[in-house]
């Protein structure tokens, strides 16, 4: 198979869909292993961001990324028509949730159709976009194959999961294992191979099903075990017991037990959305995932609760709601990154403007951000700033957060993180765990 040698000998052109936090870590790495990289994204704002070197995507090197351009080994466009000289092309474009929290694959059938238009023999196609199980057969095979070509023979089809976690500096792309599969077992072997170039540990799937199923179980395990503690925290909340204390007392046990913590809510592009697309799938086969759907509705309630705990801070402060100033730190799902997709933040600030309170941000990876309808943008970080909100809420726990200076300098800080453990090695009052006893809060 000349695609293979082509593959193996790295003189073939990889072209990479979408330039995010997944398609762009992924290009460069292919880049970097000394493929001609073509990469496409319809968003002429991202493009332009990416060939200035100043991606929204932080995982990624500017300096790299400057050498790579520069050298003609990494070329970002909006024009599909580049996607003609290339060997390989891998899918990596959002699969977000419809308005009926029901999957969308718009932008993965869009980008099938675009390859399809221009498809030719030997060409290589992979999707790394999370999904359902049977998406890579049943929607995007039917698309590559409407030109006439056979799958297997003109060109080849092979699912490939991205396992991307923003800002992770030890697991990369390179040393993360990557799950493969292909529709046949050509398929299956160009998929290995294409892999087998810039990963550690390729492992082979029986199956591009089984595949988008080991993804979606992947994520869905998180989800389960983050509601479960949450739902213990709520309890514990009502029972006037510390839940940090009893997690750490329960992580010590080394067999059969593994130490998840409760938090705002869940956020990011994996943990609160793939356990619907696995449930939707169940439902098309007459099943329901009782537990799943019950663990998403937990982590669901998370912002919400973080509002009435601000509430009842406020009040027994004798401070009414809709007469104070909130001030949120951190709007990013998770620390030291830029990321807001589906960030629990959002959640929180809609609530406590809901109830009238007039709610400021300030977040050093996240400049401007949209809740409750408007655009808001982050404040400068002060200690006039901190002391002049009625409340504050660390939401984020980004590591340019100094917690000792946040703690003696807020009114009243509620810690939703449990970060703020003690402030100068005594216990402050006005510091607030999210799952201690308004009131009892340690520091």
């Amino acid at each position: 198979m000349k695609l293979i040698s082509r593959l193996k000998n790295r003189d073939a052109q990889i072209g990479v869909i979408g330039l995010g936090y997944v398609g762009l870590p992924l290009a460069m790495e292919f880049a970097k292993a000394g493929f001609q990289v073509h990469g496409v994204d319809t968003s002429e704002e991202v493009v332009r961001r990416v060939k200035e070197c100043c991606p929204a995507c932080k995982d990624v090197s500017p300096e790299l990324l400057a050498k790579l351009i520069a050298a003609g080994r990494f070329e970002p466009t909006t024009d599909y028509d580049a996607l003609r000289d290339c060997d390989a092309i891998c899918i990596c474009v959002p699969t977000p949730l419809a308005a009926d929290r029901e999957p969308d694959l718009s932008f993965v059938e869009s980008a099938s159709r675009e390859i399809a238009a221009r498809l030719r023999a030997d060409q290589l196609v992979v999707l790394e976009s999370t999904s359902y199980p049977g998406t890579t057969a049943e929607v995007v095979l039917p698309i590559l194959s409407s030109n006439g070509l056979a799958v297997g023979q003109d060109f080849f089809l092979g699912y490939s999961p991205e396992r991307v976690d923003p800002g992770n500096k030890t697991y990369t792309v390179k040393n993360t294992p990557r799950l493969v599969a292909g529709i046949t077992p050509p398929c299956l072997e160009a998929t290995v191979t294409l892999y087998s170039q810039i990963v550690d540990q390729v492992v082979e799937v029986s199956s591009p099903a089984a595949a988008e199923m080991a993804k979606l179980l992947e994520n869905t395990f998180r989800a389960v075990n983050i509601a479960l503690v949450n739902e213990v925290a709520l309890l514990c909340d009502r029972l006037g017991l510390n839940v940090w204390e009893i997690i750490e007392a329960a992580a010590t046990k080394p067999f059969g037990f593994m130490k998840f913590t409760p938090g705002p809510g869940v956020g990011g592009h994996c943990i609160p959305v793939d356990p619907h697309y696995l449930s939707w799938k169940a439902r098309q086969h007459g099943f329901n995932t009782r537990l799943v759907d019950v663990a998403t509705q937990v982590n669901a309630q998370m912002p919400e609760h973080v509002t009435h705990k601000v509430a009842a801070a406020l009040s027994e402060h004798g401070i009414p709601i809709d007469q104070a100033s909130v001030l949120i730190l951190g709007v990013a799902y998770k620390p030291d990154v830029g990321d807001v997709r589906e960030t629990p933040a959002a959640g929180i600030i809609e609530g406590l403007a809901q109830k009238g309170a007039k709610v400021t941000y300030h977040d050093p990876f996240v400049p401007e951000f949209s809740a409750n309808g408007y655009r808001m943008h982050s404040q400068q970080m002060t200690e006039e700033l901190l002391a002049s909100s009625d409340c504050v809420v660390l939401v984020t726990n980004h590591s340019a957060y100094s917690h000792g200076r946040i703690a003696e300098k807020a009114k009243i800080l509620i810690d939703t993180r449990n970060s703020v453990k003690s402030c100068n090695g005594r216990t402050t009052e006005n510091v607030i765990s999210m799952y201690e006893v308004t009131g009892q809060g340690q520091g």
